[in-house]
């Protein structure tokens, strides 16, 4: 038997349930119903985090439980808001953490399918910060999975109030996902 799946979420904005925030927690959902262990580190989490410093030699323990989770994880879901076209600067603050990860044998997101979502206030906002993040994520060694999703916040409104997914055909492209994730995972063949 294959070993349980762990699945890090990196996403949100200091706004509580925040539509970014969703999109991960979506994600992460369908992995977990497929038994994967997941663990968000959601908007509030993130803004907990100081300013990344690569000459402090000391890491908060927010900081350290973030290397950590990402340092063990099989798979990583990533989703920013697009401020200006570019990866919200809670979100990159987050990633350039991970430098920390630099001198491990799997540096970075090593051998690890990493998940890709934007929320975005137009079409071409989303679009170019999903490229964004498949840059920075090809940069620090990592696999984007083949199902990036960019959600137009002002044409779509894919979330109910209770925070569930309304849209189906959006439904569909997260489990797209959660399934490139799991295929992706050490250990894990594919995911019914």
């Amino acid at each position: 038997m294959a070993r349980q799946p762990r699945i890090v979420g990196i996403g949100g904005t200091q706004r509580p349930r925040s539509s970014t925030e969703l999109l991960v927690s979506s994600v992460l959902d369908i992995c977990a119903s497929h038994g994967a262990h997941v663990e968000l580190f959601g908007g509030e989490r993130l803004a907990a985090l100081p300013h990344f410093d690569p000459y402090q030699p000391e890491r908060t323990e927010g900081e350290k439980e973030l290397v950590e989770a990402v340092r063990r994880a099989d798979g990583i879901v990533i989703a920013s808001p697009s401020y200006h076209g570019g990866v919200s600067g809670l979100i990159k603050n987050a990633i350039d953490l991970l430098e920390d990860l630099r001198e491990d044998e799997r540096p970075y997101f090593d051998g690890r399918p990493v998940g890709l979502l934007v929320s975005a206030a137009g079409w071409q906002a989303g679009g170019v910060t999903l490229a964004a993040l498949r840059g920075i994520i090809h940069a620090m060694r990592g696999w984007p999975t083949p199902m990036g999703i960019a959600i137009n916040s002002i044409e779509q409104k894919p979330f109910a109030e209770d925070g569930s997914v309304r849209d189906p055909q959006i439904a569909a492209q997260f489990d797209a996902m959660a399934k490139q994730l799991a295929i992706g995972c050490v250990g894990l063949s594919r995911m019914d």
